[in-house]
């Protein structure tokens, strides 16, 4: 087997891809399939908010469905130079549709029932290798595309002659083959739901098909046996996927009777080539997250690789806002290794999430996790708020999370263009450091300007910390009062400046009653020499205790 580095990778057509799903999942109710370019991107139709589309998107026209709105969508996607619009068959096909499709160019396609929305964008990302960053050409393994599971499978169903899915160690379809209308309605279902159903498993299972496929490298013919499902009524032939000693997967593939001898080896050999492509797709899954990382995290700094890794992403030229999720973890807290391992999962769980929901938002929004922040670039309109909906993304996205992750967000303002972006960045990393200090009000997500007075005090206490300045005139007597005598002047001026001289409300949050209030306050001014009826002497003493005073003792 030899690996050669080549720009071969096929292009993502929506000819390929009527070619690998049609008869399964998609047919072509009217247009030309060849006239579009190559698909830049996967897009779902919202009706309250137009989204902003990639080069020849193919969109999913989910709900919709009457052919007026069918028309209408139609048309609005030519002047935004989509591919294809896919709608839940069975399609009315009208002459007003047919006049859309003509005159906007936009292909359009019927997904058939019973296949979920979220079963065909997981298929059509997959296939298009959507997520993929770096460099446009990658490797080919036995002259195909490297990590292309569905090549590969129509390659296996040739020569072999029989519709084949390429499944993982918990029957997971990795991918299938053409001609899946010639098996039986099991095999259908199978691949409607991507996975085996449990009932065919366990069969599989009761009657040792797995073990015998798992203790041998040659092939196991599997006949539909009397008393079992009605539609399963097509043999299989399934050979087991190995590297070394580890069993990846399995080969299955619907059959009229057994394979000849000469077939029988073409699976067998095709078994190795398999093992090749799953591995390079595990590996580099690993890469992959790494080389993204680095990508978001060059763009971020803004320098002179900035633009060049936001082409990579597919981010360039468009405006982005940037947005800083990390998990709340109280500052000197003592953890354990476990815990911290566990802090860890969560981290890259929440990355993985965030990254999963931007691209439901956008499919060129980009996520990457860089220490202990994750970042998100998410591309917005010129002539729109993205801020606004920056924020309307980040809550909904904690929303799902829910409360077990006390996980926050900080949201930057909008990046025209490169050299935007590292102060974008900035200015999240900035409301992002309230939201974990917990000084932000109780919020999750939150724009600078929301918690810019926090952001200031944060940073004016870094500023005294660094130069170790202690507190000086009225606060730093009373401070030492409180340690000789075991009193709470201090607590008792904190308290009374942050009810702007409400007695009442003070002593309420101190608990002590009105009168014992009023008695400390004259004390304390006694002792610490400031006059409280002067605003510049409240001042000082206000920030002093924000900013000097050990935060922990009075916050």
């Amino acid at each position: 087997m030899v690996l050669v580095s080549v720009n071969l990778r096929p292009h993502a057509t929506l000819g390929r891809v009527l070619d690998d799903l049609g008869a399964t999942l998609l047919e072509l109710v009217h247009g030309d399939p060849d006239r579009a370019g190559d698909i830049g991107g996967i897009a779902i139709h919202d009706p309250l908010e137009e989204p902003v589309l990639p080069q020849c998107a193919l969109v999913l026209g989910v709900g919709v469905h009457n052919p007026a709105d069918v028309a209408r969508l139609l048309r609005v996607l030519g002047r935004q130079e989509a591919a294809a619009l896919v709608v839940r068959a069975p399609v009315e096909v009208s002459g007003e549709v047919v006049t859309a499709v003509e005159e906007s160019g936009v292909a359009l396609l019927g997904l058939t029932r019973g296949a979920s929305w979220a079963q065909l964008a997981a298929l059509l990302r997959s296939l298009l290798a959507e997520g993929d960053v770096g460099d446009p050409g990658p490797e080919t393994l036995g002259g195909m595309p490297s990590g292309d599971l569905f090549a590969l499978a129509n390659a296996i169903a040739a020569l072999i002659d029989a519709p084949v899915t390429i499944e993982d160690r918990s029957s997971r379809v990795l991918a299938f083959s053409g001609r899946q209308d010639e098996a039986d309605p099991s095999r259908v279902e199978t691949i409607l739901g991507r996975q085996v159903p449990e009932r065919y498993s366990r069969l599989l299972v009761e009657r040792g098909v797995f073990r015998d496929l798992y203790r041998s490298d040659q092939p196991v013919y599997v006949e539909p046996s009397r008393d079992g499902p009605e539609d399963f009524s097509v043999p299989r032939v399934a050979v087991a996927v190995r590297a070394g000693d580890e069993v990846l997967g399995s080969i299955w593939a619907a059959v009229r009777q057994p394979l000849s001898e000469e077939r029988t080896q073409a699976l067998r050999d095709a078994t190795r080539l398999v093992a090749l492509h799953l591995l390079r797709v595990r590996a580099g899954a690993d890469v992959e997250r790494r080389l993204r990382t680095d990508l978001v995290s060059t763009a971020l700094e803004g320098g002179t690789g900035a633009r060049e890794a936001l082409g990579r992403l597919g981010l360039a030229d468009l405006p982005v806002v940037v947005l800083a999720l990390a998990v709340r973890d109280p500052a000197g807290s003592a953890r354990s290794v476990a815990a911290d391992a566990n802090l860890a999962t969560e981290r890259q769980r929440l990355s993985d999430g965030l990254a999963m929901h931007l691209s439901a938002v956008h499919p060129r929004c980009a996520a990457a996790l860089v220490g202990d922040v994750t970042y998100g670039l998410v591309p917005v309109a010129r002539d729109g708020d993205g801020e606004q909906r920056a924020v309307r993304i980040a809550t909904d996205f904690l929303d799902r999370v829910g409360d077990r992750v006390r996980a926050v967000i900080g949201v930057g303002p909008v990046a025209q263009d490169t050299a935007g972006l590292a102060d974008a960045r900035a200015a999240a990393d900035r409301a992002l450091r309230v939201l974990r200090a917990g000084s932000g009000s109780g919020l999750r997500v939150a724009r600078l300007a929301d918690v810019h007075v926090e952001a200031l005090v944060l940073e004016l206490r870094d500023l005294v910390a660094a130069r170790g300045d202690r507190p000086t005139g009225p606060v730093a007597r009373l401070l030492a009062y409180d340690e000789q005598h075991n009193t709470k002047m201090v607590e008792t001026l904190r308290a009374w400046l942050d009810a702007f001289g409400d007695v009442i409300a003070a002593a309420a949050a101190v608990y002590v009653h009105p009168n014992t209030f009023r008695y400390r306050l004259r004390r304390l001014a006694e002792v610490g020499g400031i006059d409280l009826t002067d605003p510049e002497a409240r001042f000082a003493a206000m920030l002093q205790l924000r900013v000097v005073s050990p935060p922990g003792r009075f916050r």
